[in-house]
């Protein structure tokens, strides 16, 4: 009996340190048990609690009269699967008749609490069926991002949700992004993580960084164009315009539509060219875009208004051309002058990293989901990475990207520079840079020749 009271007590040890030092690792080995004990046993009575049953049908009522039994309890939603995962459980549920998901999703602060995890979120799959999303810990306090993530062009797995799903961003979906973030918000993590992702793809890259290229520049190895100040810029933009319009004279011509050809056949973007005729599309990031729209002068107010012009025609034809926008700022509102509402509008993703004032996070949300303004202010100062992201749908999470330092995202881009294609509009702004050096060094024994 002593033995396994020290063997009970050791076993509740590693637990309870495991629990506080690697909470990933409790969850893998005793919390993922605990936690279905407790769902399984409390699942009839925290439903019945939460306002999430039904009562019996009549003719369930006349059958009981009938027979003279007992009257029905109230039917729960009928749990379809229990799946664990590496960060919590996955619950699936059939709703019974009369009961709608709103009322699932309204209840998740309520079950969270009854089940005991850190947290539940609740979508619809189809007609009748929701998936609840249960975590057991802060997935963003230490981001592990998995091993195995789903892999396709121009999708790039850049950080992790708060119910421990990948949040991807794709660009096929969702062509162009907006993210927005104070100083030390992690916004500058956050376009390492996508350099990073999109480096090992067949895409060219095209940054715009009026900081002196401090951003951008180091990765310049994967970069097919880049400019550093607002006159680079606007050459740049009005030769991404020209490339767009030479693209699309492409796609006209390999339309090929005649009475004989299928529907199927006949392309509309680049995506539906043969792969050997496929211009390689192209992602435009820009850094801090309000140092493009800052103006002192009347000259530099007519570069200003070119420059947007330029990304308002990318932003509304770009996309089927193959040319996305990924633009990055601290503050993206009216006060940046004319043009800028219509550039945003055309900005379908959104991501939010921590801002100063109520007004930013507007900026980001106001127009597509008002939910997620008050979640945007939230976020505290101690806690950078962490970002609310939405789209025109409505809905919203909360993410967090890995840290990813600036030497990381460097070795990434030099090892994929062989996959820098060559653009021949965009060739006068092909970065300078020299070769790599090789990985092998000789070694010689021989001393250096004298003259």
């Amino acid at each position: 009996m002593t033995a396994f009271t020290v063997a009970l007590v050791l076993v509740v040890a590693a637990a309870g340190l495991l629990r506080w030092r690697r909470p990933a690792w409790y969850w893998l080995t005793f919390g993922v048990f605990l936690a279905a004990l407790r769902v399984a046993f409390r699942y009839a009575s925290v439903m019945d609690a939460c306002g999430l049953t039904v009562p019996p049908s009549r003719w369930r009522l006349a059958l009981a009269r009938v027979a003279n039994r007992p009257v029905p309890e109230s039917r729960a939603p009928r749990i379809v699967r229990l799946r664990p995962t590496r960060t919590g459980l996955v619950l699936r549920l059939k709703l019974r008749p009369g009961q709608d998901a709103f009322d699932v999703s309204a209840a998740t602060d309520r079950l969270r609490h009854s089940f005991g995890m850190y947290g539940v979120t609740s979508r619809e799959l189809r007609s009748g069926v929701v998936e609840l999303r249960m975590t057991g810990y802060d997935v963003l306090q230490r981001v592990q991002m998995p091993a195995m993530v789903d892999r396709a062009p121009m999708r790039i797995p850049v950080a992790l949700r708060e119910d421990g799903a990948i949040h991807y961003r794709d660009y096929r979906t969702v062509p162009h992004g907006l993210t927005l973030g104070a100083t030390e918000s992690g916004k500058s993590v956050y376009q390492r993580n996508l350099v990073a992702g999109l480096a090992a793809h067949d895409v060219a890259l095209v940054g715009i960084d009026c900081k002196q290229g401090v951003e951008l520049f180091p990765l310049a190895r994967r970069f097919s164009a880049l400019a550093d100040n607002p006159d680079t810029a606007l050459e740049l933009l009005d030769a991404l315009v020209s490339h767009m319009q030479d693209v699309y004279q492409l796609i006209r011509a390999q339309q090929r539509i005649s009475v004989n050809v299928p529907d199927a056949e006949i392309a509309a973007d680049i995506w539906d060219l043969p792969a050997d005729m496929r211009p390689v599309p192209v992602v435009v990031m820009v850094d801090e875009v309000a140092e493009l729209a800052l103006f002192a002068t009347k000259d530099e107010e007519k570069r200003r208004d070119r420059i947007i012009t330029a990304l308002v025609r990318l932003a509304q034809l770009g996309r089927a051309s193959g040319i996305y926008l990924e633009i990055c700022g601290q503050r993206f509102g009216s006060e940046l002058g004319k043009g800028i509402t219509m550039l945003r509008a055309q900005l379908t993703g959104r991501t939010a990293h921590r801002v100063n004032d109520e007004a930013s996070a507007n900026m980001a949300f106001g127009d597509i989901a008002p939910d997620a303004v008050l979640a945007a202010i939230q976020i505290p100062t101690e806690t950078p990475g962490i970002a609310v992201t939405g789209d025109s749908s409505g809905g919203w999470a909360r993410i967090r990207a890995p840290h990813t330092s600036l030497r990381q995202a460097v070795n990434i881009c030099n090892r994929h520079a062989d996959r820098t294609p060559d653009l021949p509009a965009l060739a006068a702004f092909r970065p300078a840079v020299a070769p790599l050096p090789s990985a092998r060094v000789p070694l010689s024994k021989a001393a250096p020749a004298t003259a």
